[in-house]
């Protein structure tokens, strides 16, 4: 994994177990996401950010980091029905993303924004 550089396979791993405990087994998966630039910022002019990750299997989901959502089969299952976690690998990704620098941006207008806050565009 390149994700880490700078840093020794020590502690990568202390990193890597660290997010884990916190996270649960979404933590690997959303640092394979990390590691393949998976995410992208989508900004609008008027300052309207939305985030976009592209999942293991190639399918893109639109996450709203800023009500916590994303529409990925395993936020429905883990985190609204069986309330088992806090997140989806797609939205640790976003964080995680953020929090190191390394998100893709990309500028769309704020008509393809509303449409993506809608669901009737991917974008």
């Amino acid at each position: 994994m390149s994700l880490c550089l700078t840093c020794t396979p020590y502690t990568f791993f202390l990193v890597s177990f660290r997010l884990k405990f916190i996270f649960g087994p979404c933590a690997l998966p959303a640092l394979d996401l990390v590691d393949q630039h998976s995410v992208t910022c989508l900004s609008s002019p008027s300052g309207r950010k939305v985030f976009q990750v592209t999942g293991g299997s190639g399918r893109l989901y639109t996450c709203f980091v800023s009500c916590h959502y994303c529409p990925c089969p395993a936020f429905a299952h883990t985190v609204l029905r069986k309330n088992e976690g806090l997140l989806c690998k797609h939205i640790l990704a976003v964080y995680l993303c953020q929090a190191m620098g390394v998100t893709q941006q990309d500028s769309v207008t704020d008509q393809q924004v509303s449409m993506l806050l809608s669901g009737t565009s991917t974008t």
